[in-house]
């Protein structure tokens, strides 16, 4: 998991909106459509991040085909001081 937040928070173009996805998230579970209004992103570039975000296994949708949640994952953290540091190194 360490591996794969410094890939998707440093490496790649996304890293802040990725970041600021999970902020979102550690508040509360959200579906992409509050997530881009929060934010103050697209739709379409939030559902980008969600779908990265779940492939490494940090995020997770909920079981809803509509106004689908979505959910940090335990095993994420576990690893939340990684990303703590990491975004503290970027900022």
């Amino acid at each position: 998991m360490e591996k794969a937040l410094w890939y998707l928070l440093t490496a790649t173009r996304g890293g802040e909106n990725r970041a600021r996805l999970i902020r979102a998230l550690s508040d509360r579970p959200m579906n992409a459509n509050k997530l881009a209004d929060e934010l103050d992103v697209e739709y379409k570039t939030v559902r980008h991040h969600l779908d990265a975000l779940a492939e490494h296994g940090v995020v997770e949708p909920g079981d809803a085909d509509y106004a689908k949640l979505y959910f940090l994952t335990d095993r994420f953290e576990q690893h939340r001081d990684t990303f703590e540091d990491i975004t503290e190194r970027i900022d």
